[in-house]
């Protein structure tokens, strides 16, 4: 029986976000507790911003009547600094301004100081050199924001600058979507935690403390239920633990076809397994599927299950595949825009001369001239190359070129955001 061709990366990734939905329950924060939170309501702004016409400069305010041809010289009337409203603005007078004070009511320009000069015995006259014309560095009322109406959309991701717009706002708290909640494990017999002794033949697990950081980075709430030991047994227990009170578990290890790999059956056993193995380089185990909740009592069959993810055992694999296939599923969970990051046209100043017939993310890094340099190891066990570039290059399966061809770049920014 010959096997369905395996799914290419967007095929895969589409098929993950078409099954993801928004959680729905919001909680009302803090300000301050809302950073890298998803806004679950648009926000309305209580005031206008600014609340009155005011200067963008240190300057004179002045009436554009008075200053008809450059060299005017008016009194100066009035000084208006900043949390200050000044008088009517009479003819012939001007008023000294600083930057976010009031305009004065009769004024329709501010000239910055630069473009003036003080006159008078008293030093109290100004000397206009420029010829303003009407609303020169006057910002309106309004301008920014307008009093109820929307200052930020429902689905915003919250960082600093949408902070500060709701503040500006007038608001002091947020409702946002309550965080996703994932579980994650790790299976191998061969594993140990960084500080115990090595078992002969084991390694230290160096996915844990990766995928755990990569969940915590993108805001969720992280169960850690640890290393499960390499039989079918205890990993459907570990299934059946984390499908409680969890949107997502995630998995590393054990998605492989060998005999000690449990996490199919497992799967398969306690919920449903839609998608296993995709044509990408490294990370083609990726599975998907759902875990049916052990204490299910809802009637509603999309809240019965929690949504899995099993990602490859080889470390720069498990980073990749959390990077390119689990971080836009979270994002969706959360209710913000997901899909493959943007990719930019570089350079390669490397021949790539092996094309494969899956498509191969290569860790590269950008070099001083401007191009892109190849880690000279591109083993899916050699996490140092993950370290050393700051990014993917997407090379599409059977692709070879040489250097100087441009490529598509993935940087890391974009897919650690």
């Amino acid at each position: 029986m010959t096997k369905p061709p395996m799914l290419t990366a967007q095929q895969a990734l589409d098929h993950l976000l078409s099954n993801a939905k928004a959680v729905s329950e919001s909680e009302m924060v803090t300000m301050q507790a809302a950073l890298g939170r998803v806004l679950a309501d648009n926000v309305n702004s209580l005031v206008d911003v600014p609340p009155l016409d005011n200067t963008s400069m240190d300057g004179y305010a002045v009436r554009t009547a008075d200053t008809q041809t450059a060299g005017n010289t008016l009194k100066i009337a009035q000084r208006i600094p900043a949390g200050s409203v000044g008088t009517q603005l009479e003819p012939g007078t001007a008023a000294r301004i600083f930057t976010g004070a009031p305009v004065p009511p009769g004024a329709d320009a501010v000239v910055m100081q630069e473009d003036c000069a003080i006159s008078g015995a008293a030093a109290d006259h100004v000397q206009v050199n420029i010829v303003p014309t009407s609303g020169q560095w006057i910002r309106r009322r309004g301008e920014d924001l307008t009093a109820g109406k929307v200052a930020l959309t429902a689905g915003t991701f919250l960082r600093p600058q949408e902070l500060g717009v709701a503040a500006s706002a007038g608001l002091t708290h947020l409702n946002v979507k309550r965080k996703v909640r994932v579980a994650a494990f790790f299976t191998g017999d061969e594993l140990s935690l960084p500080g115990e002794p090595l078992k002969p033949g084991g390694i230290y697990n160096s996915n844990r403390d990766t995928i755990l950081a990569c969940i915590k980075s993108l805001g969720c709430d992280a169960t850690d239920f640890g290393i499960v030991p390499d039989s079918l047994e205890a990993t459907k227990e570990t299934l059946r633990k984390a499908s409680k009170d969890h949107d997502l578990i995630i998995t590393s290890g054990g998605v492989s076809v060998g005999e000690e790999d449990h996490i199919k059956p497992a799967v398969t056993a306690e919920g449903r397994l839609d998608l296993w193995q995709i044509a990408i380089k490294p990370g083609k185990p990726l599975a998907f599927g759902a875990v049916r909740k052990s204490d299910n009592s809802n009637s509603n069959a999309a809240e019965s299950e929690t949504w899995f993810i099993g990602l490859p055992g080889n470390p720069v694999s498990s980073f990749v595949t959390f990077l390119l296939f689990v971080r836009p599923f979270i994002l969706k969970l959360q209710g913000r825009d997901a899909g493959m990051p943007q990719s930019y046209l570089m350079r390669a100043d490397f021949d790539w001369l092996k094309g494969d017939r899956r498509n191969e993310f290569l860790r590269v890094k950008i070099n001083a001239q401007g191009g892109l340099d190849l880690f000279p190891n591109q083993s899916s066990g050699v996490l140092t190359s993950a370290s050393w570039g700051d990014g993917l290059l997407d090379c599409p399966p059977g692709h070879t070129f040489k250097a100087g061809e441009l490529v598509k770049y993935i940087p890391f920014s974009a897919l650690l955001a």
